[in-house]
């Protein structure tokens, strides 16, 4: 198994940080990598439970991944499963995020770690896919 760790610092206190992390309305404005949008979805990382999303691209394609929040630590983490599912809607090999805030000089940081997945080209996949979705969270709050 590979683990993935991101870490990005924002002009922001950890608080809104730990919104926009959180918050159905602010989370859609950069879940997924750049030109994919989330037509359908149950996103809601404020609470315990499952969450599922349907990210599409601009030919319409779409990649559903679904999980547990399986902790809420506000304003400070919050974890969660994630599994992507194939095209007959089977939800495939399990793996672990947490996105984890921490105060800084200059406003907050967010790590994420991404944990278990099954190996270094799901894991290079994966950290393409979170860095491009952190430069959408950035536009929003830099």
């Amino acid at each position: 198994m590979t683990d993935l760790r991101l870490e990005r610092e924002f002009p922001v206190s950890p608080d809104k940080l730990y919104a926009w992390v959180t918050n159905t309305e602010k989370l859609l404005k950069w879940w997924g990598p750049e030109g994919l949008h989330v037509p359908v979805h149950d996103l809601d990382f404020s609470r315990l439970g499952p969450w599922y999303s349907v990210m599409q691209n601009e030919e319409g394609q779409q990649y559903k991944v679904s999980g547990q929040v399986t902790h809420v630590d506000a304003p400070k983490s919050v974890g969660f499963t994630w599994g992507w599912h194939d095209d007959d809607d089977k939800r495939g090999a399990e793996s672990h995020v947490t996105f984890t805030i921490v105060e800084t000089a200059s406003g907050a940081r967010l790590l994420i770690d991404h944990r278990e997945l099954g190996d270094d080209e799901i894991s290079a996949n994966h950290e393409s896919g979170w860095t491009s979705s952190l430069r959408k969270l950035s536009a929003q709050l830099n």
